[in-house]
């Protein structure tokens, strides 16, 4: 009886620490404090697999998203990369952009779009190296180089080319601006604007008069003026393809009087000097100083009225001049574009589209309310309409000019394109 009793309580013993063993094991699997282990059997006990241990798959997790993070703020994604690239590209072609006077003279100086454009595609093609880095693990056994400024970067070519077009612009207008040639002119465009207002309110003076008054408007003791600029404004409008002018001059025996359209004699004289500015200081100023001629032309001239009396024939009376209600109406208007214009065709097509369609009609560089002003302009008198994009202009005539109105334009836009 003894042995069944000491028999039964062994093997309760072996069991309770078997089951105790079991439900130990049970508690560890179920809980990260004591890790856990995954088995994954194909009818035998040898194929086992363990896993991590604890919150070590939390703690990788971790580490991935710090590394993701550290590669996002510390590398470039790839247009920030091809940027860099194409950028160096051109600063080993043309130079790096600067605001050093004469710094980015020589190859670039008359550089166009589709030269830069090529070149960088060129320099592209030769660069074979990693973009970014932090993706080189994944495809440096790659076939064809995936990761490489060569292929990722050639679409990134024409807005940078355009973007490093924009800086070398600024640039270059920003040194100009500082330059001691652009402090010249504009000390030279002040005196030839005093002379401009001498010339026009004591146009009809005598000669001696008039230079005395110039001379100390804009002579040579004044900052900017010069003897040169004295004669200028002295004989615009006494000297002209208009023989007849003369002929009047001697029949009056009044040689200081000034022929028909002198003020817009003096305006040309007072734009070459604005354009001389602009030039210089890489500005775009403008005057609008066209004067209007109101000469009342149906009256007979001294010229005419001497030819009547010598040949014994009235001269015709012209019709009354009916009063323009626009006389003072500008020769030419301004517009710029939306979109740019690179070919002296697609504004003189603009233009005239703009004539002859209806402002509402949809127009990808120009908006309802310039297509408005340009048919208002061009009805009340505008002959000349001035097109300009981000980096030209053009000249688009759109009715007859005579020769002084065509050289008040070509002085006053001499930088602008014309057919």
């Amino acid at each position: 009886m003894k042995k069944s009793v000491f028999t039964f309580g062994l093997m309760a013993c072996i069991y309770g620490s078997a089951a105790f063993a079991v439900s130990a094991g049970t508690v560890a699997t179920d809980s990260v404090s004591r890790g856990t282990a995954a088995y994954a059997s194909s009818g035998t006990n040898s194929n086992t697999s363990t896993v991590n241990r604890g919150y070590q798959g939390l703690a990788n997790a971790y580490l991935t998203n710090q590394r993701n993070t550290y590669y996002m703020v510390t590398q470039p994604d790839v247009d920030s990369a091809c940027r860099t690239k194409i950028y160096n590209c051109l600063v080993e072609y043309c130079g790096d952009v600067t605001v050093v006077p004469g710094q980015r003279a020589g190859r670039c100086q008359y550089a166009t779009e589709a030269d830069l454009y090529n070149y960088a595609l060129l320099c592209l093609q030769k660069d074979t190296s990693v973009l970014l880095p932090q993706y080189n693990v994944n495809t440096k056994t790659s076939a064809g180089g995936l990761n490489t400024a060569a292929r990722l970067c050639p679409p990134y070519v024409q807005q940078e080319v355009m973007s490093y077009l924009s800086m070398a612009n600024m640039a270059e207008e920003l040194s100009k601006s500082h330059s001691d040639l652009c402090l010249q002119r504009r000390q030279e465009l002040e005196a030839a604007m005093a002379c401009h207002s001498v010339a026009l309110a004591y146009g009809n003076e005598t000669t001696s008069m008039l230079t005395t008054l110039l001379t100390d408007a804009c002579g040579a003791g004044v900052p900017g003026g010069s003897v040169e600029m004295v004669t200028r404004f002295a004989n615009a409008g006494n000297v002209g393809a208009n023989i007849w002018g003369w002929a009047e001059k001697i029949l009056n025996l009044d040689m200081n009087q000034k022929g028909e359209d002198w003020q817009m004699a003096v305006d040309s004289v007072l734009a070459s000097y604005t354009n001389r500015m602009n030039l210089a200081c890489g500005d775009d100023l403008q005057i609008n100083t066209a004067s209007v001629s109101t000469s009342n032309s149906s009256q007979p001239s001294t010229l005419q009225t001497v030819a009547a009396l010598a040949t014994g024939v009235a001269f015709p009376t012209a019709a009354p001049n009916v009063e323009n209600p626009y006389e003072n109406q500008s020769l030419y208007m301004e517009l710029n574009t939306l979109s740019n214009v690179y070919d002296y065709n697609t504004a003189y097509q603009l233009v005239q589209a703009a004539m002859s369609n209806s402002p509402t009609v949809q127009n990808d560089f120009l908006t309802t309310a310039q297509l408005s002003d340009m048919q208002t302009a061009y009805v009340r008198g505008t002959k000349v309409f001035i097109i300009r994009d981000s980096a030209r202009c053009f000249i688009i005539p759109v009715r007859t000019l005579e020769t002084q109105e065509s050289n008040l334009i070509a002085q006053t836009f001499a930088g602008c394109i014309s057919k």
